[in-house]
This record gives C-alpha cells, sequence and structure tokens, in this order.
C-alpha cells in the first residue's frame, strides 16, 4: 500500500569526497576528531563493511544516481586517459539521460527534489536539473573546487558571498535553507535532498585556526618528529613512469585534519536544523563517501601536501582494488525505523542506495533500472542478511595515484581480484586479514575457480570492457637513472 505523503520520510544523502574508511573517530581515527559524526553513528546504524562501487569518484555517483554498476553503464571512469602496460579502456564521461535518477523517481512520489555541491557527471546537459532535481545549488562538472575553497568561490550555480567564506559552510548553509524554507510553504511534502560536500578533497584548505589546532595536536603527539610516508614502488602509468609513489602510513595531516572538524561541525549543524523544524524523527540520513581515502601520491616535494590520510589496517587507497580504495564510512539514522547504537557487518555498496531509498518511501521498487542494487531496508529492521551472493567491481583504468586495472568481487569474507595488467588472481580472506597481506589463490585453487568463474560471467552479463596490450608501451619507456635516495 502506498504511503500518504504527509508520512513518507524525508531523505537526506550526504556524499563526501574521498573520505577514508577510517576518517571518522567512530571509524577509528586517533587524530581526526568527528563528535558529530560519532553521535550521528550511535542513533543510527553504523556499516563496518560497506563499499564504493569504484576507487573513484564519478563512476560511483552514477551508480549512486541510476542503481546500476559502473560497468554496465560504461561510465567506469572520468576525465584521465593514463596508459602503462595496457591500453586505455573507452568510457563515457556523462550520466545518460536514458536512466530515471533516485531524484527523478522519488519527485514522481511528490518529492521535492534538491542537490546541492559536487556533481561530476557531465557537462550540460547533464547537469542536475536534467536528472530529476527541482533545484541544483553548485552542482556541475567539476572534479574538484577549482577556485579553493575560500571565497569568492566563483562556481557554476552559485552566487559569490562574502569574501572570506568557506565552501563547506556556505553549501551547508544551503541545504539548511533549503530545509527551513520548503517549498511553497508546503511543509507536508517530504523533500530528497542530495548534499555531495567537495570537501574533503583536494586542494587541502581550511580555516586557520583549526590548521593550527591540529599542528599542535600533531606536536603533543609527537607526530611531526617523524615522517609519515614510506616510498614504494615505480608508477605504473607511462606519464610518471619516473617516479615513486609514496603512502601515507599514520594521520597527522593538520590541513586534512581541520577540513575533517568543519565538515563535521557542519553535519552537526544539519542535524540541530532537523530538531530544530521538528524533523529528526521522520528523516531517512544516510552518510558516506564516494571511494577511499587519498593515502598514495608522488614523492612530495618541500612544502607540498600529499596523500593526506592514512587508511590503514586497509591496504593502499583511492584508485586501488584494495580495501583502502572502495571500503567507506556508511552511517544511516531514522529514529522512526532503525535501533540506536546499531551495527552492520553485512556488504553493502552504492548502487544499494535507490532500491533502499524507494523501498523507505513506499514507492514501487523498479528492478529494470536499480538491477544491481538491492534495498537494505531489512538490514535497516535489524536483519543481518541480504539476498545475494556477492558485489562486484570493475576499474579497468589506470589511476594517477598508481592503480592499475582489475576487477574483484566480494562474496561473503572472501575476496577475488583479477589484475589486469599482471594476468595474475589475487584471493583473500577478509574476516582473517583485513589488510590483504596472504594471496590464498594457490592454496584454495577450487574457491578460486569458483569466484573467478563467478566474475567473469557477471563481466559478461554488464558488458565488462577489458584492457588490451599497449603496443607503444616498449616505444615509451625511459630509462630510469638510479636515485641514491630510494635504490
Amino acid at each position: 500500500m502506498p504511503t500518504p505523503a504527509n508520512h513518507k520520510p524525508n531523505i537526506i544523502f550526504i556524499l563526501i569526497d574521498d573520505l577514508g574508511w577510517r576518517d571518522l573517530t567512530c571509524y577509528g581515527s586517533t587524530f581526526y576528531e568527528t563528535p558529530n559524526l560519532d553521535r550521528l553513528a550511535k542513533e543510527g546504524m553504523l556499516f563496518t563493511n560497506a563499499y564504493s562501487s569504484c576507487p573513484v569518484c564519478s563512476p560511483t555517483r552514477a551508480s549512486i544516481m541510476s542503481g546500476k554498476y559502473p560497468a554496465r553503464l560504461g561510465f567506469t571512469n572520468i576525465e584521465t586517459k593514463d596508459e602503462g602496460k595496457l591500453a586505455q579502456v573507452p568510457f563515457i564521461h556523462y550520466l545518460p539521460l536514458t536512466e530515471k535518477s533516485i531524484a527523478s523517481a522519488l519527485r514522481e512520489q511528490g518529492y521535492q527534489t534538491w542537490h546541492v555541491g559536487k556533481w561530476h557527471l557531465g557537462d550540460e546537459p547533464f547537469h542536475p536539473q536534467h536528472h530529476g532535481f527541482d533545484v541544483n545549488i553548485a552542482g556541475c562538472e567539476w572534479g574538484f573546487q577549482k577556485t579553493g575553497y575560500f571565497g569568492p568561490l566563483n562556481m557554476p550555480y552559485l552566487k559569490n558571498g562574502p569574501p572570506d567564506e568557506y565552501l563547506t559552510d556556505r553549501l551547508t548553509n544551503e541545504a539548511i535553507a533549503l530545509i527551513k524554507n520548503r517549498r511553497g510553504g508546503d511543509k507536508q511534502k517530504p523533500f530528497f535532498l542530495n548534499l555531495c560536500h567537495y570537501g574533503v578533497h583536494e586542494p587541502l584548505e581550511a580555516p586557520e585556526h583549526l590548521i593550527e589546532k591540529y599542528r599542535q595536536k600533531a606536536k603533543a603527539l609527537n607526530l611531526d618528529q617523524t615522517s609519515p610516508f614510506v616510498t614504494g614502488d615505480y608508477y605504473p602509468l607511462l606519464r610518471k613512469q619516473d617516479q615513486r609513489f609514496v603512502r601515507r602510513i599514520f594521520q597527522s595531516d593538520p590541513v586534512y585534519a581541520a577540513m575533517i572538524e568543519n565538515l563535521d561541525t557542519n553535519i552537526g549543524r544539519l542535524l540541530q536544523t532537523l530538531d530544530d523544524e521538528g524533523l529528526r524523527n521522520n528523516t531517512l540520513i544516510a552518510f558516506t563517501s564516494d571511494n577511499g581515502g587519498l593515502a598514495t601520491t608522488e614523492t612530495p616535494k618541500r612544502n607540498q601536501t600529499s596523500a593526506p590520510t592514512c587508511n590503514l589496517p586497509l591496504s593502499l587507497g583511492k584508485g586501488y582494488s584494495h580495501e583502502g580504495g572502495t571500503r567507506v564510512c556508511q552511517i544511516i539514522r531514522w529514529p522512526d525505523v532503525i535501533a540506536p547504537n546499531s551495527h552492520c557487518n553485512v556488504s553493502t555498496t552504492s548502487t544499494d542506495f535507490y532500491p533502499t531509498f524507494l523501498e523507505a518511501s513506499g514507492t514501487p521498487l523498479n528492478p529494470t533500472q536499480h538491477c544491481d542494487g538491492t534495498s537494505l531496508m531489512p538490514l535497516l529492521r535489524g536483519q543481518n542478511h541480504l539476498d545475494r551472493e556477492a558485489i562486484f567491481f570493475h576499474f579497468p583504468h589506470y589511476a594517477p595515484t598508481g592503480g592499475t586495472p582489475a576487477s574483484w568481487l566480494i562474496a561473503g569474507d572472501w575476496k577475488l581480484i583479477e589484475q589486469f595488467e599482471t594476468n595474475t588472481i589475487e584471493l583473500f580472506n577478509l574476516r582473517n586479514d583485513i589488510s590483504e597481506t596472504r594471496n590464498l589463490a594457490t592454496t584454495e585453487p577450487e574457491l578460486t575457480q569458483q569466484l573467478l568463474a563467478k566474475l567473469h560471467a557477471w563481466q559478461r552479463d554488464v558488458s565488462a570492457k577489458t584492457p588490451q596490450p599497449n603496443h607503444n608501451y616498449e616505444k615509451m619507456l625511459k630509462p630510469r637513472i638510479p636515485n641514491n635516495a630510494h635504490e
């Protein structure tokens, strides 16, 4: 039976850019401070095995909006054309207008639909207002805040404010204003707010008083006495072939920490607005990230901030097929449904939000559209199981962070990765080895073949594109000059 309009929950989806799995106190950070998000987790459900559908941002965002895996959409990357031993795989750069977005589906059910913040799903005519949003504030093709976080912001779909305004504050102000001034004074109509902060993506900029707070904290913890970076292998990318990547091994960057605290403070402001407006109990809030934290980069130059966070015990970070690339924070609060202080260890992924929001709003499911998502409502009501065998990932590209083309699945405790560049298979038991240090592919041959067959069947089903050898690779290689600092 359809839910009456005045009983449909408001839905707020908060998507953070590049937030790592260990970047909240409630997920284990001992350097960053996130009291408001910790409180949100205590008042709702914290997911320990939530995944973005891709280790980079735009494909994940497309999967959230469409309920389809990036590989099925053909939207597996954005902008970069990096090559290495393997050639680039073609991909689309936009969310097709033929996809019925979650905003369009909810608007048909009487929802006011608002987008605030980062979009990054194509140039015009693919901006939010063409994908079912009544309001679009600051959503365009930009993948990061090109003019910096401090005003004048000079952003499309956003009027400039005071010269000292900070972007995360401003976007939160806009979201709060929408909630307080709901369309035409019709406060009986439910709303869907898609709040996508540009933070904590680079460039790293934050209010100076917060940066100084974390400088002093790092000093008090003696974190400033040791380099947080270790040097890794050479980049697999041709354009960076003479550079090694570095990996951050502990959280200590004061600017990034300041951005995290500012973000948390703004989430607190949004939560307070819901309380003030009497909307707390009938509002579903979902909070997550578009990919894992940025933990690797090229060798830092003097005075350069690089690889701002650390995802340990997860391996690596943004752009990689290993856990640091796709395991993300995820919190959902809905007081009318979810028991407080709940924890869920079932594996979930980005495509699940679409059917979850439909079911939560009493809207009939549309499995033809959200064919790769599973509603999380059973989990929110206290069950500990979803009716599916595995979740799938396909990133057949090189990442600027050092990641290489791969395809993988997670089935229960097991994770199988097909590495395209080396033509090798990795198998990990995530329950016993969350850091992915022990490849069990040779010791578990039968399971490896079963999971690989499942992965290949899925690749065929979604028409996944796989990379081919780069015939120009050898001629583009440069002779390496040994560097005594690394060799």
